[in-house]
């Protein structure tokens, strides 16, 4: 029995082991916006019971604590950021001023990263966020601390990207405040964070593009008087500067003019009573006189109305930040910066609610007994505060506006030991509280209307009856103003009856409440900012103050404000228009009325049209600063920059950031460089033979909408019979354009595209191409294309991608093939090349129509008294053939560029031979469409195609048949003509594969010599892939054993050894 009992007790217990440890303690990670606000609530929660330890950052401690969290125990890790963790910024391609034309900054790739000073904080959050199940966001609750929170958010779901996150609300930091935003946690607002967003990539856009178009232009163009300025743009800054100015040139174009008026006043028992005259004042001295001689005349006034009335001061509204800092500055002399400092720290103390408030109203479900009791204890203002509970309680007088997320700027708790600005400003906050929450002044007003000879005169009389809010709040005034008892129908004798002369005052400079107001007024800013932009035009010597109290413009803020208003006042960055349209549209976006990408988008191309419009006209901000600078512009000289530059060619394919073309470092040549750049260092090398080269807006159909078009202008052209300048795709379509200018497909594909297809395809563009001589030596064409065009082609003749080329000679592809003749391409004896693979179709198929007048048509060089000047009209450099074969030794003439295919023998001094190799080649004319004898059929199984050499040579005029389908699209069928009808007739017997030219066959590129040897391979020929060799861009054949043919014989001696251009017996 006892042992039964026994087992129970161990189940019990093991089954509160297990239910205990199923419901683990939760770890809430708390994050503030600063280590004083997080110290201070961590203090709330715990109710001081809280532990501190060390975080990454010596400046940013984390405090732990439990409390209850949905009902249930938790444990909570309380830390803070410095402010904003995460700031746009260019990427690394972008950030050297002297990198690009500032209006590429308006499309230009923008990250947003942590600053390395910030680091340690955020691996702080890294860290600890790793340990627990939640996190809680306290940073402030207005625009900017929404997205400070989001990018908490951000750095704590990269690495737990499902963790449940929440928004803590507050706007004091108190015991009942934080425990109320704990107790009532909910979403984060990502309305509101989307508008900052936009903000801060609108500012940096705008303000880096403008800044840099004015420090780099004006520094050079007033080097005397500007060479170390920073001359800075903000969206917000030029506005406010555009007040001042307007001010100040208001008090330089105001004309003063004198005016007149009536005096009169009425003295009785020692009290002086002074009239109003009703028409206040008149510009015409004579009629004022003569008004006044018909006064003086019958001088009696008569009392004709006496007004008697209850007057009211009203108490002030409940203080928001405007009225902080305007109040500050023109009571306590402390400027909006210091101000907004100050009130910063106290609220973080606990003193203050939340200072940045656009709310005048206090919430109806806010208790003020409590907030008034605290103030009882102070000698200066508690018995105020004490009269304002016994009459019933705070009453406060409520404005009109509202931010939904803050009440107005008041006092949470009694402070006794501050000392300078902070007493002032926590002294002005409390006495403006407890004066809003109080009783308006009561008085009494007495109005009186006299007449003399039919002119109106009045006097005002005022009787303070209750002070009320006027004896605490002593940053007000109200005077009474005594006025003698006078009734209706009494009449006297005016003491004064004379004329006063004076003259109109210009108005005065703006002072920093006044400026202040005015960018309320405008929507220039917010009420977090109006002090950051202010200090800024100061920083930057566009304004100084004058007296310490009134702002006066400086001679460069005055001459840029008037340079951009002489272009237009509907574009004038010095008018709030351009950004108080903005402030709107952020305004919707938090509301969620308006998509902030659209916002964006909208936006920069706002600014983008004035920035294009400023460039166009920046000569008259040139001449206005040159006035007030007394400085005379310099002009400069090729100032303009490309509008291109910078703009990306297509997407990476490494980590999908844009590819840009910029200038090697050598001064030479160029690249495309990726704008991720270090973080992706994919870069693409252009050849140095580029002249210039252009980004297009038009895109590829091949590759896709985000790979531009490019026009390239070559120094040297590599693709023969193109022109020059050429449009061109590098996306990754187009293997010959890739195998050519020597750019790897990896760094182009993936991104854009996986393979180049496979199938045929239009150009990308339409670049007329000759042949090459990689694929054809001889172009051979018919005199009707009737049975080629009539058959379909299956197939087209192009390069692989594995396709090793010479930059000058890139392997092309065919299609259809003219019936007209080509140019022949004449290849370096030097090289060796292969043709293309006919099994692959990875590149897209050339067209030949519209081809360009041959080269050895245009001018020819060889007519000239120089024989050794090629195509490009350069001196042709002298080579010699070191492959093995009849032509050994011999040396030649060709390009020294590899521009052109020019090639002559040194060993012929006939100008016809290099004509000869410049001409079009017709080797063959098809014999009028007779496609076969005999039914002859070709490897195709189509019927074999007749033709004729028709190029000069012992078988010109002989009969032949081959393939019909266009060149490069069949098969490689040849056979006599004699040979099918069963005779010889080839006189020298010479092999038609061996053309009598004497070119080995070996080698597709040995040089055409006289006649030009024929390029076609027997079909049993085999050619196999070789792989692409990364030192040179030379092709050779692909089977080195293949079957060698037997020496050619000449075709005059019929001897072996050596060909008919250097036989003996010709010179015979």
């Amino acid at each position: 029995m006892h042992l039964f009992c026994y087992l129970n007790v161990i189940k019990t217990s093991v089954r509160i082991l297990c239910t205990n440890q199923a419901k683990p303690i939760m770890k809430y990670l708390n994050v503030a916006e600063k280590n004083d606000a997080a110290k201070n609530i961590a203090a709330l929660l715990s109710r001081g019971a809280s532990t501190r330890r060390e975080g990454l950052s010596n400046y940013n401690k984390i405090y732990e604590f439990d409390t209850t969290i949905f009902g249930q125990p938790a444990r909570m890790v309380m830390t803070s950021v410095s402010g904003h963790l995460l700031n746009y910024e260019f990427v690394t391609t972008y950030r050297a001023w002297q990198s690009c034309h500032p209006v590429a900054l308006f499309d230009a790739p923008v990250v947003k990263q942590c600053p390395a000073n910030y680091d340690n904080i955020k691996r702080t959050l890294e860290r600890e966020i790793r340990q627990c199940q939640g996190l809680i966001i306290w940073t402030d609750c207005d625009r900017e601390g929404e997205n400070i929170g989001f990018e908490v958010i951000k750095v704590c779901t990269d690495i737990k990207p499902n963790i449940p996150v929440y928004r803590a609300k507050f706007s004091e930091i108190t015991a009942a405040s934080v425990f109320r935003a704990l107790n009532t946690l909910g979403q984060p607002n990502k309305n509101i964070s989307d508008a900052v967003d936009v903000r801060q990539e609108l500012d940096l856009r705008t303000g880096a593009a403008f800044t840099r178009l004015q420090t780099l232009r004006f520094q050079k163009v007033f080097p005397d008087k500007l060479s170390d300025k920073l001359i800075s743009y903000g969206s917000c800054q030029f506005p406010t500067l555009g007040f001042v100015v307007e001010r100040y040139n208001a008090i330089e174009e105001f004309v003063p003019e004198d005016f007149w008026r009536i005096k009169m006043n009425h003295t009785m028992k020692d009290l002086t009573v002074d009239f109003n005259w009703k028409r206040d004042r008149l510009f015409d001295k004579n009629a004022c006189e003569a008004i006044l001689d018909i006064c003086q005349e019958n001088p009696q006034a008569t009392v004709e109305e006496v007004e008697s009335k209850s007057k009211s001061k009203w108490r002030p509204l409940p203080l928001d930040t405007v009225e902080l800092e305007k109040t500050a500055s023109r009571k306590l002399r402390i400027n909006a910066k210091d101000t907004m400092k100050i009130a910063e720290k106290l609220y973080t103390q606990g003193l203050i609610s939340y200072p940045r408030t656009e709310t005048n109203i206090f919430p109806r479900e806010l208790n003020l007994v409590p907030l008034v009791e605290q103030q009882t204890v102070d000698n200066r203002w508690g018995p105020f505060a004490q009269r304002v509970l016994n009459e019933g309680g705070p009453n406060p007088r409520q404005g009109r506006k509202s931010d939904q997320a803050h009440p107005p700027i008041h006092p949470t708790k009694y402070a006794n030991n501050l000392n300078g600005n902070e007493q002032r400003i926590y002294e002005y906050i409390v006495r403006h509280f407890l004066a809003c929450v109080s009783k308006d002044a009561m008085g009494h007003e007495t109005v009186v209307h006299v007449d003399i000879a039919d002119e109106k005169f009045l006097a005002k009389g005022l009787f303070i009856l209750e002070r009320n809010y006027l004896d605490v709040y002593t940053y007000d005034r109200w005077n009474a103003k005594e006025i003698h008892e006078y009734r209706v129908g009494e009449t006297f004798m005016p003491s004064n009856l004379s004329l006063a002369e004076s003259t109109t005052s210009p108005p005065k400079l703006l002072t920093e409440a006044d400026l202040i107001a005015l960018m309320e007024k405008y929507g220039i800013g917010t009420d977090a900012t109006h002090a950051e932009h202010i200090e800024t035009i100061k920083t930057r010597e566009y304004v100084g103050l004058h007296e310490n109290i009134y702002f006066v413009p400086g001679t460069l803020g005055m001459g840029l404000v008037e340079g951009y208003n002489r272009i237009g006042l509907e574009v004038s960055l010095a008018k709030p228009n351009l950004r108080a349209d903005f402030e709107k549209d952020l305004k919707l976006i938090c509301d969620g009325h308006k998509n902030p990408e659209t916002v964006r988008r909208e936006q920069i191309e706002k600014y983008r049209a004035v920035f294009g419009i400023v460039t166009e006209r920046i000569l008259e901000i040139d001449d206005s600063l040159g006035n007030r600078l007394e400085d005379r512009p310099r002009p400069l000289e090729n100032e303009a920059i490309p509008q291109d530059d910078f703009r990306p060619v297509m997407k990476c394919p490494k980590c999908n950031g844009d590819l840009v073309i910029r200038n090697r470092k050598t001064g030479t040549g160029k690249y495309l460089s990726c704008t991720s750049y270090p973080q992706c260092k994919n870069a693409i090398w252009l050849p140095v033979s580029i002249d210039t080269i252009e980004v297009l807006e038009e895109s590829c159909n091949i590759c896709g909408p985000t790979v531009k078009k490019l026009r390239v202008k070559f120094k040297h052209n590599p693709f023969l019979g193109e022109p020059n300048p050429n449009t061109i795709c590098i996306g990754g379509c187009d293997n010959i354009v890739l195998d050519t200018l020597n750019i790897s497909a990896s760094s182009v594909r993936g991104a854009n595209r996986t393979n180049a297809p496979s199938t045929n395809r239009a150009p990308t563009n339409n670049r007329n191409v000759a042949p090459n001589q990689s694929t054809l030596n001889n172009w051979v064409t018919g005199s009707n294309r009737t049975n080629s065009s009539s058959q379909p082609s299956t197939s087209t003749r192009q390069a692989t991608s594995n396709d090793t080329r010479d930059d000058a000679n890139a392997s092309l592809s065919y299609s259809n093939a003219p019936t007209f003749p080509m140019p022949a391409q004449t290849a370096r004896p030097t090289q060796t090349v292969r043709p293309s693979n006919p099994g692959t179709s990875n590149s897209r198929p050339r067209s030949f129509l519209d081809a360009p007048t041959p080269r050895g048509q245009q001018g020819d060089v060889a007519n000239g008294p120089n024989a050794n000047v090629c195509s490009c009209n350069q001196e042709a450099t002298l080579l010699t053939v070191r492959k093995e074969g009849p032509n050994k030794g011999r040396q030649f003439y060709a390009c020294p560029n590899r521009s052109c295919n020019y090639f002559a023998w040194a060993s012929e001094s006939e100008p016809n031979a290099m004509r000869q190799n410049a001409a079009p080649h017709a080797n063959a004319v098809r014999q009028n469409g007779a496609p076969t004898i005999g039914g002859l059929k070709c490897d195709c199984n189509l019927d074999a195609a007749e033709r004729i050499v028709s190029k000069d040579g012992p078988n010109k005029g002989r009969r032949f048949f081959c393939c019909p389908k266009p060149m490069g699209e069949g098969c490689r069928f040849f056979k006599w003509a004699d040979d099918v009808n069963g005779t010889n007739g080839n006189d020298n017997g010479h092999d038609p594969y061996n053309g009598p030219g004497g070119a080995p066959n070996t080698s597709w590129n040995s040089g055409g010599g006289g006649g030009g040897g024929g390029n076609w391979r027997k079909k049993n020929t085999n050619w196999k892939s070789k792989k692409k060799t990364k030192s040179t861009g030379t092709l050779k054949p692909y089977n080195k054993n293949a079957t060698q043919r037997k020496p050619k014989t000449c075709g005059i001696c019929r001897q072996e050894g050596h060909i008919r251009t250097n036989c003996p017996n010709q010179r015979n």
